[in-house]
């Protein structure tokens, strides 16, 4: 112990005395550190850290597919959910979720949306989330009890005065809306047109983890419970997300063979389901909720470590030059008694001390730019918020730490543990010219770092190739100077009354100065909702398995005039069309070439299911350019419209409107004129609709910045320590360049030679890098956009490239050795 305390002691005091060379080392090895702590934080958050529920290693989803219509992780019809409670019993725990936006009625008559969750009476059960005041729900809590007799229905069959729901409050929105007040519990709130009884409040924190595409809200403001007779729902409509929990000494395997059996048995006896090719899967909670993300962030890993691994070879070149310079200082150790494995422990123990500072100086830096990882990481990175440097990333770190000084440190120390003692000191501690082995150590490392880096460099070119592709993808509409918004309607309950709002609000928001369109449609294009429906032609009537999905969107008659989306067949929807019973619809071009290639879809029929049991026919009276709906990376399923009015008006709330700039300023406006209208109507959502667009973009970005940082960083440590090695190899030939250049050597010829020895590392480096890109680019294949992960054309620029940074970095030792005195050369070595 007192040995390597001495040995600690000893580097300290030798690499302040060298401060150029410590500051250099330690630099670069904390830009590696930093780089891979900063990203090793996201992937402890997101793929190693446990979910916060009870038993989360059980937890599953049961999600739906429909594999004939290539539908994948589909919501399940509340009417198939009692088939799947009473038959999977290989599950503790089935329960059922869906979330909304609601708003709010306080006691002053004002109203704000709230994020809201209706569940089954299990759901919190179900995830282990503990109610910390007040009770949990109970089964009664789902049943609706009969209306008294005599009792008045409205429209829609239900009671006129329904008894209150039952909800549970999340602990921050109790904070928040009621102060903490315990004596919330037992209070009616109005939410929406009905009452509702708070029963508990959860503990703090609780969030839903769902899988990307399933549009779940994460953050609940409250919970709800469904007051739905499952036995008897609807075995067409769906919107129930299913999640379960595995009995004790079950498996997922297990749970999916009994699930399978639920199906078959499903699949024949409801055809539709047959001819739709319904499965359900059972996923684990945690493996899925990071499905859509684990292959980026895992590349990204693999990216700084390259990183890591060129800022280990680089600082492994700094010593190996200091380890020559230092050689009568190990001969004269060697000779006074010091063994090989006293001078390997010295070394290395400087190597750790360099990582110690490294790593100390990469902490700092991976706490900045875990920082701005978090502003601008994507919507779809689970936990985004929580990242940070926890007691797993310190261990992370300083095994890395560890890792690295041995990587970079072993090989100078066993070089200088072979020091030739006579010829050391017989020559005074000069060392001519390098010797053959370490010329090759130094040259291979370097070849290493080029290859290394030439991957990374090809990894940010193909990033930055998708990233433009998805600036030049076509929406199919012109988001520029249109604010986007929700309307929450409260207490309308017929489809007058709610037609009624949708004009005064029209007439409100057109009238505002500056306004030159105004539209509402429901999903917008880009939000991240989705509404479907199948559709088909007059074949589907005897053979349903010819139906198709296609999405659906309720819009307003002046939808496509706001939007700016172009009309390329028969004519857009009047005011007209906007009455209950005209079953016209219209479709976008790839509807229309799928259902009617080489032809007009004008006047052309089709069946479709939109809102009851059984399809109806509907006429086109228009085709327009496809709009991308989910994302701005694939094209996505085709695409029909109809009127507000065909679902009973209201539907259509995610409101559109159009000015000449920026759309921001007219935000004040916007609220003023809608809380003129009614204070009960809430606004939610208000931005810029490029906002949409932004965050359509936002993973791709994250990607391409972390990416082409690190790449950065790894070029310019890979031209340093090309340059290191030819500098050092002029420095060490000084003689020999002086002697040619004494026999007539011009200093052209010494300026290609060295830029020659050092373009040769570089040619291999980039032959090594070319293979290895060529094997590991494709793992980034589901990043990437309008782009293949083995493209010529970005293989071919970052050749280029790399070919002019390696040629910058040969030409300063180069230009040096040019301009070499001979005689100087000469009389310096003698």
């Amino acid at each position: 112990m007192s040995s390597i305390r001495n040995d600690l002691g000893f580097a300290v005091r030798t690499l302040l005395k060298s401060p150029v060379f410590t500051v250099t080392a330690v630099g670069t090895i904390a830009l590696g550190i930093g780089a891979t702590t900063a990203i090793f934080s996201i992937v402890n958050t997101v793929l190693l850290r446990p979910l916060p529920y009870a038993n989360q290693e059980r937890l599953a989803f049961v999600t739906s597919d429909m594999t004939a219509r290539s539908v994948f992780n589909f919501p399940m019809a509340p009417g198939d959910f009692p088939d799947l409670r009473r038959g999977a019993t290989e599950f503790d725990e089935i329960a059922g979720l869906v979330t909304f936006r609601q708003p709010l009625i306080d006691e002053r008559g004002e109203a704000q949306m709230l994020r809201a969750a209706g569940v089954t009476s299990n759901f919190l059960r179900t995830l282990g989330v503990r109610v910390v005041l007040g009770r949990d729900f109970v089964e009664e809590d789902g049943f609706l009890p009969p209306p008294p007799e005599g009792a008045a229905e409205n429209q829609g069959g239900q009671p006129a005065q329904l008894p209150p729901g039952i909800t549970i409050l999340s602990h921050e929105f109790w904070q928040r809306q009621f102060g903490s007040d315990s004596s919330v519990i037992g209070r009616n709130i109005q939410l929406g047109g009905q009452t509702a009884q708070v029963v508990g409040v959860l503990e703090p924190g609780v969030e839903l983890f769902w899988f990307e595409d399933s549009s779940i809200e994460q953050r609940p403001d409250l919970y709800t419970v469904m007051r739905i007779n499952f036995e008897t729902a609807s075995r067409v409509n769906v919107f129930l997300r299913v999640v379960g929990r595995l009995r004790p000494g079950a498996t997922f395997a297990s749970a999916q063979e009994q699930v399978n059996g639920i199906v078959t048995d499903l699949r024949q006896r409801f055809p539709i389901k047959e001819t739709a090719g319904v499965r359900w899967r059972v996923e684990p909670m945690h493996k899925y909720v990071v499905a859509s993300t684990r292959p980026a962030i895992l590349t990204l890993m693999g990216a700084v470590g390259f990183v890591l691994l060129i800022a280990c070879a680089n600082v492994a070149n700094l010593l190996l030059v200091r380890t020559s310079q230092r050689e009568r200082e190990l001969a004269v150790r060697a000779a006074l008694g010091g063994n090989r494995g006293a001078l390997v422990r010295q070394m290395l123990v400087e190597s750790f001390v360099i990582a110690g500072a490294g790593a100390a100086l990469g902490l700092w830096l991976a706490s900045a730019a875990i920082g701005l990882l978090t502003v601008i990481g994507p919507d779809n990175l689970p936990r985004l918020d929580q990242i940070r440097i926890d007691p797993v990333v310190l261990v992370f770190t300083m095994l890395a730490a560890g890792l690295s000084a041995v990587i970079f440190g072993i090989v100078p120390a066993l070089r200088a543990s072979r020091v030739d003692v006579a010829d050391i000191l017989r020559t005074g501690g000069r060392s001519p010219s390098l010797s053959g082995a370490g010329k090759w150590l130094r040259a291979g490392v370097v070849t290493a770092e080029v290859a290394l880096a030439f991957v990374l460099l090809v990894g940010s070119g193909l990033m930055i190739r998708s990233f433009v592709a998805l600036q030049r993808a076509a929406p199919g509409f012109d988001p520029s100077g249109v604010l986007a918004f929700a309307v929450a309607n409260v207490g309308e309950p017929t489809p007058e009354g709610r037609a009624a709002v949708q004009r005064r609000i029209h007439e409100r928001l057109r009238a505002i100065p500056g306004v030159t369109g105004v539209s509402a449609a429901l999903p917008l294009p880009l939000e991240g909702q989705a509404s479907n429906t199948r559709w088909g032609l007059e074949a589907a009537l005897t053979n349903p398995a010819l139906f198709q999905q296609a999405d659906l969107r309720v819009v307003l008659p002046d939808y496509f005039a706001v939007m700016r989306t172009r009309l390329l067949d028969g004519r857009a929807f009047t005011e007209a069309d906007n009455v209950p019973g005209h079953n016209l619809v219209m479709v976008d071009d790839v509807f229309a070439e799928k259902a009617f290639p080489g032809e007009s879809a004008v006047g052309k029929r089709f069946l479709a299911r939109i809102g009851g049991p059984e399809p109806d026919w509907w006429e086109i009276i228009g085709v327009v350019r496809h709009q991308r709906n989910a994302s701005l990376a694939v094209d996505g399923r085709e695409t029909m419209y109809m009127v507000d009015a065909q679902g009973g008006f209201g539907a259509a709330n995610r409101w559109l409107v159009r000015t000449e700039g920026d759309p921001s300023r007219l935000v004040p406006a916007v609220r003023a004129a809608v809380r003129e209208l009614n204070p009960r109507y809430v606004l939610s959502e208000l931005q810029p609709y490029t906002a949409l667009l932004d965050r359509a973009r936002a993973p791709t970005r994250f990607a391409l910045v972390c990416i082409g940082v690190f790449a950065v960083v790894a070029v310019v440590l890979a031209s340093v320590g090309l340059y290191g090695v030819l500098s050092t190899l002029v420095r060490q030939r000084t003689a020999e360049i002086g002697v040619r250049m004494a026999f007539g050597a011009s200093g052209t010829s010494v300026f290609r030679l060295v830029v020659g020895q050092g373009m040769r590392l570089a040619v291999v480096g980039i032959g090594a890098g070319l293979l290895a890109a060529f094997a590991l680019t494709r793992v980034m294949q589901t990043m990437l956009v309008g782009v293949s992960a083995t493209d010529p054309l970005t293989f071919a620029a970052i050749v280029a490239l790399f070919l002019g940074v390696t040629t910058i970095a040969c030409w300063v030792p180069a230009r040096r050795a040019a301009r070499l005195d001979p005689l100087v050369a000469l009389r310096e070595e003698s």
